[in-house]
């Protein structure tokens, strides 16, 4: 066992995180809590865990289910295609592998919405597996441990990381492992490293060489461009419209409020809800709102449209009541500018 490997296990144990609620071997917790911490702290995923898990307490439950239901337990939680992912792959599971997660981690790997790393983690923790992960966190572990030059999401460094993260697997206790490159680089190797504290910070390469905030090389800043829309909220006494999103996009599978590009005014609002089918009585410019995706940046113009007359429902449009909303999936968007209307 490598020294690096030998003093994480130990600092794990003793340090580690060790009540979290899917530390355990079940393969359908362990695959759930791995998509769910995918670009996510812990913090956030620890409440949509425990409601989903409830919900869909097995993988087949999870295949059963309607669609809609799936995206409304994980609504909030962003990178809806994670949820669309999961609904599919769990149908793949009950339907090609009578329910039973494989093992090994190449067949994990070609499962919907199942990476390299997350398919290690799921062989590691459910079926002790020698495998690795090479997530952000544990990217800027190595590259400081080893003093390793270049941008991580470069495909050449990428190789590299992979290639000297495998060269790092013990031949045992891969539980402890695994959850101890997730713990040191998620509490010790932050951003501003607490090197004090590190059970490796003697082996380090970037800490002896005083590099420490140096590495990993910064990736290079990319420009986000912006996005204008107007969102209308159509509301009739305590009741709201919404629109399930069909098309691809970072909403796919969720409910919203119908919206169309730019910045339009009240009258111009107007005339394109009538123009929908809706009889309006008046409108209201409500304050702006702004959303960062990861590629670009959302600037919202909600504009809320009191209507007494409304076009035909069905199951993708349909007024809501605004106090039952948790019942759809909303994105966190549409439910900031909903509860900043009904809720005050």
């Amino acid at each position: 066992m490598s020294i690096f490997s030998q003093n994480l296990i130990a600092w794990q144990k003793c340090h580690g995180r060790n009540d979290l609620p899917w530390q355990v071997k079940d393969p359908y917790v362990r695959w759930l809590s791995e998509v769910m911490l995918q670009q996510t702290q812990v913090t956030t995923v620890l409440g949509y865990f425990d409601r989903f898990i409830k919900r869909f307490p097995t993988v087949e439950s999870l295949a059963l289910a309607h669609e809609d239901e799936v995206m409304q337990y994980w609504a909030g939680l962003g990178y809806y295609s994670r949820a669309r992912n999961l609904h599919r792959c769990a149908q793949v599971i009950v339907k090609q592998y009578q329910g039973q997660f494989p093992q090994d981690r190449e067949t994990l790997e070609t499962l919907p919405g199942i990476g390299r790393s997350t398919a290690a983690a799921i062989a590691a923790f459910a079926f002790d597996a020698r495998e690795t992960i090479l997530d952000g966190n544990v990217k800027r572990v190595l590259a400081r441990y080893l003093a390793i030059e270049g941008a991580t999401n470069q495909t050449s460094v990428t190789k590299i990381l992979w290639e000297k993260a495998q060269a790092l697997v013990p031949e045992a206790e891969m539980t402890a492992y695994i959850q101890g490159l997730m713990d040191l680089g998620a509490l010790i190797c932050t951003r501003t490293p607490h090197c004090d504290r590190c059970p490796v910070a003697e082996h380090c390469q970037a800490h002896h060489q005083g590099r420490e905030l140096e590495l990993p090389t910064p990736n290079p800043k990319k420009s986000r461009p912006q996005k204008t829309r107007t969102f209308f909220l159509l509301w009739q006494d305590d009741y709201v419209w919404v629109e399930k999103r069909l098309q691809k996009g970072v909403w796919q599978g969720l409910f919203s409020l119908p919206e169309v590009e730019g910045e339009l005014d009240e009258e111009l609002a107007e005339d394109y809800v009538a123009r929908l089918g809706f009889e309006v009585r008046n409108a209201k410019v409500l304050p702006n709102l702004i959303h960062d995706f990861s590629h670009y940046r959302l600037l919202m113009n909600p504009i809320a449209i009191n209507v007494k007359k409304a076009p035909m429902s069905d199951e993708n449009h349909l007024f809501i009541e605004a106090s039952c909303r948790q019942l759809v999936g909303l994105p966190t968007p549409i439910e900031t500018i909903l509860s900043k209307f009904f809720d005050g």
